[in-house]
């Protein structure tokens, strides 16, 4: 596991506070293994349904010795894992206000999106796709407007199932893309990683470089001037 965070590059690991040590004491939960002065360990309220279970849980978690920074996610549906964005909404609100630096797991909805970044939060989170489904970046166009209009940081989060959902999601221009299914359950988890790795900087890049015109008709790439009749 290690190995494979390593290839990813990544300087920050979220971990869930519902599901480890948070004393650092068992040598099979994640915390024994990561090292804090190598990664930025930011805990996240994954697995809460309810503003006030998310909220608790962050307490924990600072109350446990993290910073203030925190990944807020409050789940509404069983089925899909999309959040509750009023519950988020609600928890981010109470959060801020505690002094957390509040970076918000939400669906791709550019109003919540810009309620989120209103509330106070450091950083909004769309999701690409439901959690752990692998299929990729269903919607670029909200993608790419939540990040033309939102200031905080953008940072895809769920749905990424491979390097090219990866590189995809760069593309439209986000801060950053957030994985783990996608490399925890590949045949060769840190060759994933490295893969993911690679591509997010390749769509950062292509972000950057700025994409030709797409066009519904062909144009001669080669110059036409002196060609023999």
């Amino acid at each position: 596991m290690v190995e494979a965070i390593r290839a990813s590059g990544t300087a920050m690991v979220t971990v869930a506070v519902r599901r480890v040590d948070l004393d650092r004491t068992q040598s099979e939960g994640i915390l024994f293994h990561l090292d804090p002065e190598e990664f930025f360990l930011l805990p996240n309220t994954a697995g809460c349904y309810t503003a006030e279970d998310a909220i608790r849980y962050a307490r924990l978690a600072r109350a446990a010795g993290f910073n203030e920074w925190l990944k807020l996610e409050v789940i509404g549906d069983e089925t899909t894992l999309v959040p509750d964005t009023q519950a988020t909404l609600e928890a981010a609100e109470t959060l801020v206000a505690e002094g957390f630096n509040v970076m918000a797991y939400t669906n791709d909805d550019l109003v919540t999106a810009l309620r989120l970044e209103d509330a106070g939060c450091v950083a909004v989170m769309p999701l690409a796709s439901p959690i752990g489904s692998g299929l990729g970046i269903v919607n670029p166009y909200f993608i790419r407007e939540i990040k033309r209009r939102c200031d905080v940081p953008i940072i895809v989060d769920a749905g990424v199932g491979t390097a090219s959902d990866a590189c995809v999601a760069m593309e439209q221009g986000v801060d950053g893309v957030l994985m783990n299914t996608a490399i925890a359950t590949a045949s060769d988890p840190v060759a994933m990683a490295h893969a993911m790795r690679l591509a997010t900087q390749a769509g950062r890049l292509a972000y950057l470089a700025g994409r030709m015109e797409a066009r519904e008709i062909g144009i001669p790439s080669s110059p036409t001037r002196g060609m023999l009749d």
